[in-house]
């Protein structure tokens, strides 16, 4: 595996996607890392790729809006990856990485770099007709393929989503009629009402939600770290956004948030936290991950500690 992989653009499902990938093809028992670009130190970040673990032979750091930290550390940045370590990953996180710059050559000859932008518009049906074949096992006619791109757009989270669902519903080929119910009338599912509950500072409604998400299908407690993760990215980049003065309809509309009136609870969540609070949010989230990957507590129960965590 190449040891230094930049993970670039802006779509929060595929660059989660991408870290599950990079993870799964690492030993058991790796240990993760995570820093914010925004506000870690060039030797914070380079002393812990190599430095050895206490508790397991390799280790993935990963450094969120790594485009800040590379524009603030290029020199260093350019002198690990032309030596970077064979005990250590490093994962990128950028939403930009121009080629025609000295590091990201480097990263291109040395490591991998994984586009992260979601398809276009015409290329959109296609990405929802694989991803239901490839992850979902089903089929879905080009009927039901355009209605879910119609109705979702681009997010493909929530595309990912209501595929999950159709697949319990529907044993066979999905039509239109299928996505129509479990859409139209259906499309403001359980999760995102959790997160929801979240955004509003209601914990204990949120434990209630949780709790009847697991009883009735138990495989959410393993799609749980997924969908908290993007609620909370959204909050990070709510919280960027109205301090350069964006409007609460466009942050609506560039986070695809509806309906667009839950910008505002977001943004009470997001000041409340500080940005400081989220990417800490964040960081528990990834031990929790890491937590349910090694045993080390049932998934369900360790979803709970971490929601019962941002009560404090």
């Amino acid at each position: 595996m190449k040891t230094v992989q930049a993970l670039v653009g802006d779509d929060i499902f595929l660059q989660l996607q991408a870290i599950g990938k990079i993870a799964a093809a690492m030993p058991a028992g790796t240990q993760r890392v995570e820093f914010d670009g925004e506000s870690a130190a060039a030797h914070e970040v380079f002393d812990e790729l190599r430095s050895f673990s206490m508790f397991a032979s390799d280790k993935m750091v990963v450094v969120r809006s790594a485009e800040e930290f590379i524009s603030k550390n290029r020199d260093a940045m350019e002198e690990y990856v032309e030596n970077p370590v064979d005990s250590a990953v490093l994962v990128l996180r950028c939403k930009s990485l121009p080629m025609n710059q000295k590091v990201s050559k480097l990263i291109a000859k040395n490591g991998v770099v994984i586009p992260c932008e979601p398809p276009k518009e015409k290329e959109l049906p296609k990405w929802i007709a694989e991803r239901a074949k490839s992850v979902h096992q089903i089929v879905i006619d080009p009927g039901a393929v355009q209605l879910l791109a119609d109705l979702i757009g681009a997010d493909l989270g929530r595309l990912d989503n209501e595929l999950a669902k159709l697949a319990l519903m529907v044993d066979g080929k999905v039509t239109a009629a299928d996505v129509g119910r479990s859409v139209v009338f259906q499309r403001d599912q359980e999760m995102w009402h959790l997160t929801d509950e979240l955004t509003a500072g209601r914990i204990d409604q949120a434990l209630k939600r949780w709790r009847h998400l697991v009883q009735g299908d138990p495989s959410t407690e393993f799609r749980a770290v997924t969908w908290l993760t993007l609620w909370l990215e959204k909050a990070i980049k709510a919280l960027e956004m109205k301090k350069a003065r964006a409007n609460p309809f466009t942050i609506a509309k560039e986070l695809k948030i509806w309906p667009a009136n839950n910008v505002d609870a977001l943004l009470r969540t997001a000041e409340k936290m500080g940005a400081t609070g989220l990417r800490r949010a964040l960081d528990l989230l990834a031990d929790v991950d890491y937590r349910t990957k090694t045993g080390l507590g049932g998934a369900s129960d360790n979803v709970e500690r971490f929601m019962l965590s941002l009560a404090s």
